[in-house]
Formats: structure tokens, C-alpha cells, sequence
């Protein structure tokens, strides 16, 4: 498996660079596994953190490059340790014997053959519950595919419904067409959401969108794709979290919070589609402080 690294196209970027060498693309990962933190988190939504929270792993390094990125210390500056894929699946068993909902994969694309011989090695030694797959929704089939029979739940984001915007914002073309096409092979894969009696997602697709201040129209267009494309069972969790950090600073569109008025237009849009099943976050003050404190 880990002989795709020796001409990596693991994500749409096609980099075919040979990681095994040592070299880097795009997403600037090499063969090492590297992450920034492991830790229980309990503030994902509802059905995922329950109420034992999320085993979380986050990955360093990113295949897109968001110029508002909250985890940017990590996706875009690289912060972080590498670490054995033995390492790893002993990481998911330290999670499982703290009795956490999940296995939460943050940011995985870049490491899913390592991430695929983790798990087999982790589940030799007892791991049952769900493993989550939580993605930028850059991904390609192909590797979507290769991740059959290992991922349980995929929690992809979509985030633009046009390429100008996701040129401006993440330097990638075609994000919308790509990422749309791995969310319906997601669901073709695992299928709507199936929660237990706790009210924890035990298999399927939810899908977030994180709402940007002065682009209210790029999230009516995702929503209507959503409404109009997928099955009504889907789950969606739209967030309002959004806060300026790293390059949106010195972006005149994206250097604020959202107002009351551009929440209220998506809720109010939200209501005319009747979207019913997921989340709809309330605005805050504090969003910074949800950022994880990184470990390495």
C-alpha cells in the first residue's frame, strides 16, 4: 500500500512526487506520518462527540491552502511531530480504552495508506467503534474508494460552489465539481447517517459547511446542491464559527465575523429549502477559543 507514496496521487493535486524519497508536493507531507495532537474532544456535534467526546488525531500539513485556516499552525505552517504508523494504531487504542464515541480523523487526505495500515494493525487488537473520516472535501474517488471497509462515517466539508472563490480563498480550481463528487462516492460507500439509541452515528455521511462573512451566496448555492442532490436523510451542520485569523486579516471580505444579518439570511434559507436533519450553530463571541492548544 505504501508504494502509492512513490508517485503520490493520493489527492486531486496529482503531485506524483515520490514521498518515500523524501520529497514533497503540494500538501507538503513525505512518507512520516505527522500530527499536531491527539486528545478527546467534546465539542464536535451532538451524534459525533455523545457524551464520552471524540477521539480526535490531527494531521499536519493540508492539500489546500485556506487563507482563513483556524488550524493553520498545523495545515499550512507544518506544526507538529512524526510518528511510526505502529505509533498510530497504538494512538486508537489509547482512545478506545478511554471509551470514546470515535476514532475522529482531522485532516487525514495526505496519510491514507499509512492511516488504512493503522487501522488494520488497531483493529488486530480490539478496536470496534466507528472511525471517522473528517475531510476539506479535496479528495479524489479513487482514494475514497480505497478507504471501503475501513472508514465508518465521513464528515467532509463543502465549501465553495464556484472556482473563483476557491482559487481566491484555497488556491484550488474545481473545487465544487471535486468535492461534490466524492461526497455522493461517500454516500454510495457508507450510506445516510444511522445513529444508535444513545443518539451517537455509528455509520454514514454529514456533511459541514462553515459559513463566510461577505459570501452568503456561496452558501445558498451549497445548500440548494445539498437540498436538490442528496438524499433528504443526509445530515448537514452548518457553522457559524468562522473568525479572521492567519491571511483573512488582511482580506477586506473575510476580515470580520459574520453579522447578525448574513446568519439570519441563511437560517431564513435554510427554513425555505426545509433542510431537517442536522445541525445549525448559534453565533458566539469567544470562536477563538476553540481552537485546540497543539501538542507538538
Amino acid at each position: 500500500m505504501l508504494d502509492e507514496l512513490e508517485k503520490c496521487k493520493i489527492c486531486p493535486h496529482n503531485c506524483q512526487i515520490n514521498r518515500n524519497a523524501g520529497k514533497i508536493g503540494r500538501c507538503k507531507a513525505n512518507e512520516k506520518v505527522k500530527i499536531a495532537l491527539y486528545s478527546i474532544h467534546n465539542f464536535e456535534e451532538p451524534c459525533i462527540s455523545g457524551e464520552n467526546g471524540s477521539g480526535t488525531v490531527f494531521f499536519s500539513n493540508c492539500n489546500l491552502n485556506c487563507t482563513y485556516c483556524q488550524n493553520y499552525e498545523i495545515s499550512q505552517l507544518g506544526k507538529g511531530k512524526e510518528i511510526t504508523i505502529k505509533e498510530l494504531a497504538n494512538i486508537f487504542i489509547k482512545h478506545k480504552n478511554k471509551k470514546v464515541e470515535n476514532i475522529n480523523l482531522v485532516t487525514p487526505t495526505s496519510y491514507v495508506p499509512q492511516i488504512i495500515e493503522a487501522i488494520k494493525i488497531a483493529r488486530s487488537n480490539g478496536l470496534k467503534i466507528p472511525i471517522i473520516y473528517n475531510t476539506n472535501g479535496y479528495e479524489k474517488i479513487e482514494t475514497i474508494k480505497k478507504l471501503k471497509g475501513y472508514i465508518d462515517i465521513y464528515l467532509p466539508d463543502l465549501k465553495y460552489s464556484e472556482t473563483s472563490i476557491s482559487k481566491e480563498l484555497s488556491n484550488v480550481d474545481n473545487y465544487f465539481k471535486i468535492a461534490t463528487q466524492a461526497i455522493q462516492e461517500m454516500i454510495n460507500q457508507v450510506g445516510t447517517p444511522k445513529i444508535n439509541k444513545e443518539g451517537i452515528m455509528q455509520k454514514g455521511v454529514m456533511i459541514r459547511h462553515l459559513v463566510l462573512p461577505s459570501y452568503i451566496e456561496n452558501s445558498k448555492k451549497i445548500l440548494k446542491w445539498i437540498k436538490y442532490n442528496l438524499p433528504n436523510e443526509i445530515y448537514v451542520s452548518i457553522m457559524a464559527q468562522y473568525f479572521p485569523t492567519y491571511k483573512a486579516k488582511d482580506n477586506n471580505k473575510i476580515n470580520r465575523k459574520l453579522t447578525n444579518n448574513e446568519w439570519k439570511k441563511i437560517k431564513d434559507y435554510i427554513e425555505k429549502l426545509d433542510i431537517q436533519n442536522g445541525y445549525f450553530q448559534e453565533l458566539g463571541e469567544h470562536e477563538e477559543e476553540y481552537v485546540p492548544k497543539w501538542k507538538y
